[in-house]
């Protein structure tokens, strides 16, 4: 076992404590007992001279007395002023001190200093034992003395020290034992989830972070453990399928840009038909790819947050007729049909015109890779009372709920057969959710098995004009 382990500190740190606390009690309990009882036997005679002061002209004097000695284990005696007994409380025990001719001279010694009060230790003449007595002037011819023992203490010291030897033993071998089950109950589970971290940054991420103790932290600490380590499985797969999208959709277009330049130099050099045909061909392909290359600058300056809005006044009814219209050619060549929905003619917004361009640019080529056979893509703007609605629907298969989540993820596909990448680079969503992150718009996504996925988000009405028809 490691020397600075979880299990040797916490067995350790236990052991202090344990060694504290009986530091403590034999500090208090043994070498300041003495002090403690005396001080509060002083405080017991005091209370009871403040009571015979304040009661000393009552009736009841003598009962009152004997309440206050019973209570307090003090002997109370008032004399006159030649000393001798005038009254003796009826509690009787070592404290007291009898009216023998040994026990005079402090008494006598009070009355002649005309003190109003005066504290002795004295040893009891009777029992031979220490007794504090607190003498008081109740007038002119009477005086009162209050005694108690401090013999008690002694005997009590020693049963203490007696007793704190053993309580020690057994308190430290219980300790010792106690700090060890403490230590490894929690210890092993955090050393079983070091083990599992381990293998996790090995690139395992079939490991599992559990653990049986009823602690409400290590289980909170497992359940983050668990959460993190299928985030980064998610993130792997997702890096994998970066690169693999990625690579493919450089590949594709870069084997085009090739095989069709090879064959306008070595097939079509005296075709000139064919050779512009080639060309176009590779224009396309390099278009292609400057969108790509252009999407992936866009996002990571997007993600860098170095990319500032710039926003103005614009009618969004005309810019996504705009948009609709760049797809003129797939709705000619192609049959794509795609429907606007608005009753309003003009919708004058304050947003960053050319972002905002981008992310119905982007959402309307994704609904075209993915609407059903029917080709049919529809873009609906919905006035309401606090926003403007602006929703994307596809007629395609729909997104599973579990996948939902995920997509807004760069290159992110579900597994589903779907067309071909017509206008898209794969990186359309996750450029369209930082856009509207920065605007700080409300989006989403709904889907529904075989009948489609409607993408939307939300632009505040704030700052907004709208005539309506």
């Amino acid at each position: 076992m490691k020397k600075n382990s979880l299990h040797i500190k916490i067995w350790q740190y236990f052991l202090i404590f344990s060694l504290l606390i009986l530091g403590f009690l034999w500090v208090f309990q043994v070498l300041f007992l003495n002090r403690f009882y005396r001080i509060s036997k002083t405080k017991d005679i005091a209370e009871v001279a403040n009571t015979m002061q304040r009661y000393k002209d009552s009736e009841n004097i003598a009962d009152i007395i004997d309440r206050a000695a019973m209570n307090k284990s003090v002997c109370v005696e008032i004399v006159n002023e030649k000393a001798s007994t005038l009254y003796a409380s009826a509690y009787f025990g070592k404290g007291c001190v009898s009216g023998k001719e040994q026990s005079l001279g402090y008494k006598k010694d009070f009355i002649k200093s005309n003190k109003e009060s005066q504290t002795y230790e004295i040893i009891n003449p009777m029992f031979d034992n220490r007794t504090l007595v607190q003498a008081i002037k109740l007038d002119e011819e009477n005086y009162a003395f209050i005694n108690t023992s401090m013999d008690p203490i002694d005997g009590t010291v020693d049963i203490l020290q007696q007793q704190l030897i053993y309580v020690t033993i057994v308190v430290l071998i219980l300790s010792f034992i106690i700090a060890y089950f403490i230590s490894h109950h929690i210890s092993k589970p955090i050393v079983q989830m070091n083990k599992a971290a381990k293998g996790l940054a090995e690139g395992k991420f079939q490991v599992s972070f559990k653990t049986d103790e009823d602690i409400n932290e290590l289980n909170e600490l497992a359940t983050s453990l668990n959460y993190a380590k299928d985030e980064l499985a998610k993130t792997d797969e997702l890096r994998q399928d970066l690169m693999a999208n990625v690579s493919h959709d450089l590949k594709t277009p870069l084997t085009m840009i090739k095989a069709y330049a090879e064959m306008s130099r070595d097939l079509h050099a005296k075709n000139k038909k064919k050779q512009e045909e080639d060309m176009n061909i590779i224009i396309d392909e390099v278009d292609r790819l400057t969108i790509l290359v252009n999407d992936i600058l866009e996002l990571s300056s997007m993600q860098s947050n170095i990319n500032e809005l710039k926003k103005e006044d614009f009618d969004l009814i005309h810019l996504t007729e705009e948009i609709i219209h760049r797809y003129k050619v797939l709705q000619e060549t192609e049959n794509y049909v795609l429907e606007f929905n608005h009753k309003e003619k003009e919708i004058i917004i304050h947003a960053d015109k050319k972002k905002l361009e981008q992310v119905i640019y982007n959402l309307i080529n994704n609904a075209i890779n993915y609407t059903g056979e029917d080709n049919k893509v529809i873009i609906n703007i919905i006035t309401k009372e606090k926003d403007i609605l602006v929703e994307i629907k596809d007629t395609g298969k729909g997104i599973k709920e579990e996948d939902l989540p995920y997509i807004w993820d760069k290159y992110y596909k579900n597994k589903k057969k779907h067309k071909r990448n017509l206008v898209g680079t794969g990186l359309g969503l996750s450029i369209v959710k930082n856009v509207l992150q920065l605007h700080n718009y409300e989006f989403g996504v709904t889907s529904e098995k075989n009948k489609g996925s409607c993408f939307y988000f939300k632009i505040s009405r704030t700052k907004q004009k709208h005539k309506e028809d």
